[in-house]
């Protein structure tokens, strides 16, 4: 449940900002991030709306990530796993440990739900077998 009390937006937006600076470097998933995204500027304001809508409340994201996301080639189980696992590191650099453990939290609630939305978005593209075995990643 949001809660305003949770964080400031300040210890919000340093952690966004401190998580997708870890994002862009990493090996894995900086290609992928940084080909799709052209205004790290705007990008990193729209996320840090969505962590403050989604922890705090405030309402201030409008958007729907998950055609965005299931629209991306070549996606894997293995990266929405690399992504959360990069959160981890991330969070668990925080001194707010009521912020670590809610984001941690979301943050794994919504790797699930990205990646089940893009199995069912990218499904028609497979062969029958290819779908039990896609569902089952």
């Amino acid at each position: 449940m949001p809660d305003p009390q949770l964080c400031s937006e300040d210890e919000l937006a340093a952690l966004v900002h401190h998580f997708y600076a870890r994002v862009r470097r990493d090996a894995q998933l900086g290609p992928i991030f940084n080909t799709h995204v052209q205004d790290w500027d705007a990008h990193l304001v729209k996320l840090t709306d969505f962590w403050s809508s989604a922890l705090r409340g405030t309402r201030r994201f409008r958007g729907t990530p998950m055609p965005v996301h299931a629209a991306l080639p070549g996606l894997t189980a293995a990266l929405f796993q690399h992504w959360l696992q990069l959160f981890e590191t991330t969070v668990a650099e925080l001194p707010n440990q009521a912020l670590r453990e809610r984001a941690s939290a979301l943050a794994e609630r919504i790797a699930q739900s990205l990646w089940y939305g893009y199995q069912m978005a990218n499904l028609r593209q497979h062969e029958p077998a290819q779908i039990e075995e896609l569902l089952h990643e």
